[in-house]
């Protein structure tokens, strides 16, 4: 049952079907009560329930330990981007689970880790999954919309006339035209209309143009090929132009939600594409991003840990916030998204304290869960037993 919940504004909830959220940040520190201390992001940082106090369910925790250690390589040898922990804090457990028997996994989480509140732990979840459409190595009949590699001279750069002063943070992704100037990459509209073709790019052929813009949104996917095989793909880079969230301007437009015959979900976003292909067309290519692919060998897609994210077990955060690999407890007012979900990826729509987006896996059930999820409720993030002790003395 869950212990918090929160309303669900309209706009969150349309927003959620393309995986798009305002930018939750913090922009300056904020205040924080006796007892709390922060992240690197400014966010506060509380003391949450004891493990054994959150109800995890066995299988529930053993998908999450199994998860966990596949994590582990990653976590010991990268730097924790929200402050939170140093990669020695995470040695014990992932010690430990390399030998921890699964159907005691709960023991392993309560022996191991304390909980945290980041900021007032009022949390927001959407889903995604892998999606499976079909495709071809090759150029065929029925199959011929590429699915391209990344180009070599998509990179970064400061443009000429950007001042010193105004270079912080990474450059921006562009190209550099005939003359030598560094402009912006091609945006979708260009890359449909022909701006990469003949050169080689192409890694297969997709049949359905429709199908490839929301296997894009998602990252990654599976080509089921003409002999039946599946080809796994995943996200090889972006050509640095905007995203924009054709779902929230397909309401403003009164073209999907109430009064229309199309819900508010990427089920009803993706009929009223094909209904109308011409303004459906249209307004795909409002959303200027592109995502380029690379074949996988592994056994599931790559989250942005560098491991394969797993149904029901991996979750995409803010690594502002949470630490990569650590473990997230969720208690949302969607049960599905209820229980323990380990920090494996991120997204450009997951910004901010307490945004998740819940991998679902494949298949059909999947993709009408990670469709529909848009869910509010409170989350706690677990940290190896002592972070916060050491965090508290540091204030």
């Amino acid at each position: 049952m869950m212990r918090y919940l929160l309303v669900i504004a309209a706009t969150l909830v349309l927003a959620a079907c393309v995986r798009v959220v305002p930018d939750m940040r913090p922009q300056t520190p904020v205040a924080m009560p006796p007892g709390t201390v922060s992240s690197a992001a400014f966010a506060p940082v509380s003391r949450g329930l004891k493990v054994t106090e959150l109800g995890i369910g066995a299988d529930d925790a053993g998908t999450a330990l199994v998860s966990f250690l596949e994590s582990c390589p990653a976590i010991l040898r990268r730097e924790d981007q929200s402050g939170l922990t140093f990669a020695d804090d995470w040695r014990p457990a992932c010690e430990a689970a390399a030998t921890w028997p699964v159907s005691d996994a709960r023991r392993f989480f309560a022996s191991y880790f304390e909980t945290a509140r980041v900021g007032d732990g009022a949390a927001f979840a959407t889903g995604y999954y892998e999606p499976e459409i079909r495709g071809s190595r090759t150029r065929a009949p029925g199959y011929d919309v590429p699915v391209y590699a990344m180009p070599p001279e998509l990179v970064r750069a400061w443009p000429d006339d950007m001042p010193a002063s105004e270079r912080s943070g990474r450059p921006p992704l562009g190209r550099y035209d005939a003359s030598g100037r560094f402009v912006q990459f091609h945006d979708r509209t260009a890359i449909e209309l022909g701006a990469l073709e003949g050169r080689g790019l192409e890694i297969a052929w997709a049949a359905d143009p429709v199908e490839l813009f929301f296997l894009q949104i998602q990252g990654s996917g599976l080509l089921r090929l003409p002999d039946g095989s599946l080809m796994r793909i995943g996200y090889a880079g972006q050509n640095g132009r905007e995203y924009v969230g054709i779902g929230r301007v397909m309401r403003e437009r009164g073209l999907i939600g109430e009064g229309t015959d199309y819900a508010t979900s990427m089920q009803g976003i993706m009929a009223f594409i094909r209904d109308n292909p011409a303004q459906g067309r249209d307004i795909m290519r409002l959303n200027k991003s592109w995502i380029f692919f690379r074949e996988l060998n592994s056994d599931g897609p790559l989250g942005s840990l560098g491991v394969p994210v797993r149904r029901e077990a991996s979750v995409a955060v803010d690594p502002n916030f949470v630490p990569y690999g650590a473990p997230v407890f969720l208690d949302m007012e969607r049960d599905e998204a209820d229980g323990l979900w380990i920090a494996q990826d991120t997204g450009g729509a997951i910004k901010g304290t307490n945004r998740f987006d819940t991998f679902w896996g494949n298949g059909g059930d999947a993709r009408e869960i990670a469709g529909s999820m848009s869910a509010s409720g409170s989350a706690l993030v677990l940290l190896p037993v002592g972070t916060l002790d050491r965090l508290e003395t540091r204030r």
